[in-house]
């Protein structure tokens, strides 16, 4: 902990995390699935970006972005789960100045690029169904590329704005955070300051990166139906309708919380409710993302069987199998 004598006075430049519901009577349990929830998500997400890589038949723009939205989900838990986790066994609550700026911006940054991510997914399955025709030239893996970097460059941009600013501000209460992790408008709570200014520039970024993703996602869905309807093929119909359906499952469980975290009136955003949606996004969506894809996917189901059996030895073929 880092401390400076002032007049006889010890000042502190740590935060304290107050963490999960502290007043939950039973918080080893939940830890301890909070635990078991990680170790799950960074399994499923590893195993995912792992098949993505070894297997051919995956190489496709499909793909290649869901195996940078496992990576987003990946980083994204572990911003917070390990932390949390060694604050309740050490006993220690404590984050300092610079892990409480950290810890904004790089959950910040990968919240905003998995939004982002999540639109270019819908636009790749707009162009496959809608324009198959044009699929290779509009979705080649230079723009690919370019999509995720721009994914990543605008969550970081973003996050680096936001951060900056929230940490600016002189701390003038108790530096206890009532959060399992250092959020940016938990932290501006501890200010004395004129904070409205910053509020209004929260809920313009909210529209820029949620709502208008999120209409652009809409949009996106609504022409594919339009085109699915009209397909004479119920193989064809069918395989699109089981792509978009666990990408639309994945984009509610991402925008359903964050809207509601961001988009809700002041007056009716209290620390709990706020830890329970943060809890959602950040432990479990990470967790479900990788489930969802690969137990509704044929392709990545026969990828995981393909990649078990050539790694089995000969003698063991029909143990495997």
């Amino acid at each position: 902990m880092v401390t400076h004598e002032i007049d006889n006075e010890t000042v502190t430049t740590d935060f304290i995390l107050l963490g999960l519901w502290p007043e939950f009577s039973h918080l080893v349990i939940l830890i301890c699935i909070i635990l078991l929830v990680y170790f799950a998500a960074v399994m499923g997400n590893t195993v995912l970006i792992l098949l993505i890589w070894l297997d051919a038949r995956l190489h496709s723009p499909m793909y290649f972005l869901l195996s940078q939205l496992s990576l987003i989900d990946l980083a994204l838990i572990s911003t917070s789960v390990p932390k949390m986790v060694t604050n309740f066994f050490s006993g220690k609550r404590t984050i300092s100045h610079i892990g409480c700026g950290t810890q904004i911006f790089f959950s910040l940054t990968l919240g905003i690029a998995e939004c982002l991510l999540l639109t270019l997914m819908s636009y790749d399955r707009y162009i496959a169904i809608c324009n198959p025709l044009r699929y290779s030239v509009i979705m080649s893996h230079t723009i690919c590329t370019q999509m995720v970097i721009g994914s990543w460059v605008g969550g970081a941009v973003t996050s680096l704005v936001h951060t900056a600013y929230a940490m600016h501000f002189p701390i003038c209460r108790p530096r206890k955070i009532p959060h399992f992790l250092c959020e940016g408008m938990a932290l501006l709570k501890l200010t004395c300051e004129d904070i409205s200014a910053y509020v209004k520039s929260v809920v313009v970024s909210s529209f820029l990166v949620v709502l208008i993703p999120l209409s652009l996602i809409l949009t996106s869905y609504t022409l594919i139906f339009l085109t699915v309807l009209r397909m004479n093929s119920p193989e064809g119909r069918n395989k699109a309708l089981t792509t978009c359906s666990s990408h639309l499952c994945v984009v509610s469980l991402y925008f359903g919380p964050a809207i509601l975290v961001y988009m809700r009136p002041g007056s009716s955003k209290t620390p709990r409710l706020n830890q329970s949606l943060f809890m959602f996004n950040a432990i479990l969506t990470p967790m479900l993302n990788p489930l969802i894809y690969s137990l509704r996917n044929k392709d990545v189901i026969a990828a995981m069987k393909n990649v078990i059996i050539s790694r089995c030895p000969q003698g063991k073929m029909k143990i495997c199998t």
